[in-house]
């Protein structure tokens, strides 16, 4: 009864929630956000690639190339970034020419050099977070109770 419409409803919900948190992201978040893909395309392609599931397979790691290519190597800014920029450019177009080595000749270890570059590099990017967002990540704002009193504004006639 559940079965697939479960599924289906709960994967519309995890969309609505990536939506939303792209849409509410900043720039810097948005980097995490795409090495975080990346990463899980490529944890997803190495179970595939154990589980013989070739279409599977070739879609995450073609999913994680179109991260690195159209997303993190898009938005380098060459000019602004000098050497880093360069470099990352460089490290990059590695990254998918070894994916697609990887997917062509069955080699799980590619997937995984690769996911282990993206995440130093996620975690690098997580340690040159703006203060401003580390500052509001630590003070939460108070809880909102919609069920609590709430004063009455009185206005003198």
């Amino acid at each position: 009864m559940f079965g697939s419409s479960n599924s289906h409803g709960a994967n519309a919900y995890a969309k609505v929630g990536i939506e939303t948190g792209v849409i509410s992201a900043s720039p810097h978040k948005l980097i995490i956000m795409l090495y975080d893909g990346a990463i899980t395309s490529l944890t997803n392609a190495t179970q595939f690639m154990k589980d013989n599931d070739i279409p599977a397979k070739g879609h995450s790691i073609s999913k994680a190339i179109a991260i690195i290519e159209t997303g993190l190597r898009a938005s380098l800014d060459k000019k602004a970034g000098g050497d880093i920029a360069a470099s990352l450019d460089a490290l990059y177009e590695y990254m998918s020419n070894r994916l697609l080595q990887a997917n062509l000749n069955n080699q799980p270890e590619g997937l995984i050099e690769v996911q282990n570059l993206l995440r130093d590099l996620k975690f690098s990017w997580e340690a040159i977070a703006p203060v401003t967002n580390q500052m509001s990540a630590e003070v939460p704002p108070p809880p909102i109770d919609p069920l609590a009193p709430r004063s009455a504004t009185l206005f003198k006639a």
